[in-house]
């Protein structure tokens, strides 16, 4: 991270995800030079770097030829992800891609395809892994100090208003949301507890549309499962729980048994009475930026990958 030289950066969806990313990106905590922005509503594009103060290319073709972008980031609806992404990549971009990876396995099949034949830094907004708290987990499980896993339960209970899905066309739909309270809101947990406990064996779901109206997916989900280790999951996922309750995850092990609450441990239980350290303020998606340079820089794989 001490290379003087910026990885420069344009941005493709400007909506307020990628609002987002643009304010991280001119943020003194960023190595990076953002260079332009590219909506396919060129007004809006042109009307968000005026409020930011950069650049807006007439297209979000004109942007991907630019020489003078290195890296992208893309936060379109997730149905349009593989159109996007396939075609930056193959011009040459490196590109931070935000979740999900696609809505079908074809299309994410397709980002991978590219990935591979450009041979460039490819990573997927993930930054749940960066609270330190989930790197404790990790280091955790992977040492052996909760024994073996033999149960975990996650909790993803959040509300969006009927507002929320009459705000935008896409919200909502297969074709472009991909799903609802699982793919939208509950893949960040979906994604932690993959990379916490490993590969699902065998699972049953159920869902329902249970507290709003005009859209095609579920606000709600159950999911029970078996991992390859013979650990059990269940998983609930919904936008119909008001009253601001705390994303919750309970990890139990035959040698310890550890609860967060909105990342923050809540409960923390060993047998050989482990330790657990003191936790600083972590800025989890600055800390995904930050991964992304650095990979672009020295070559090596970032935490989260398409894979």
């Amino acid at each position: 991270m001490n290379d003087p030289t910026p990885v420069r950066f344009g941005v493709i969806g400007v909506g307020i995800i990628g609002r987002q990313h643009v304010e991280r990106l001119q943020s003194d905590a960023s190595p990076a030079a953002l260079v332009a922005l590219a909506d396919a509503n060129a007004d809006a594009a042109r009307s968000v770097a005026d409020d930011y103060d950069v650049e807006a290319a007439a297209s979000v073709e004109e942007l991907l030829t630019r020489e003078d972008i290195d890296a992208v980031v893309i936060a379109v609806p997730s149905g349009f992800h593989a159109d996007v992404t396939v075609a930056a990549l193959d011009a040459g971009k490196h590109v931070f891609l935000e979740k999900p990876i696609e809505v079908t396995v074809e299309a994410a099949d397709r980002i991978r395809a590219a990935e591979q034949r450009a041979g460039k830094i490819l990573t997927i907004a993930s930054q749940r892994r960066f609270a330190a708290e989930n790197q404790f987990l990790k280091r955790l499980i992977s040492e052996g100090k909760l024994g073996r896993i033999t149960s975990a339960t996650v909790e993803v209970p959040l509300w969006r208003s009927q507002e929320y899905y009459d705000s935008g066309a896409w919200r909502g739909t297969w074709k472009l949301d991909g799903g609802g309270a699982l793919m939208n809101q509950g893949v960040h947990l979906v994604d932690l507890t993959l990379w916490l406990l490993g590969e699902v064996e065998e699972l049953y779901a159920h869902t329902g549309l249970l507290a709003h109206e005009r859209i095609e997916v579920e606000d709600t989900v159950t999911v029970t499962a078996r991992l390859t280790d013979g650990a059990q999951l269940t998983f609930h996922a919904t936008t119909a729980a008001w009253g601001n309750l705390p994303i919750r995850m309970s990890l139990m092990g035959d040698a310890g048994s550890i609860v967060t609450e909105d990342e923050r441990i809540v409960q923390f239980r060993s047998r050989d009475e482990h330790e657990m350290p003191e936790f600083g303020n972590v800025d989890i998606q600055l800390e995904q930026h930050l991964d992304f340079i650095e990979a672009i820089r020295t070559g090596r794989t970032p935490l989260v990958t398409s894979a």
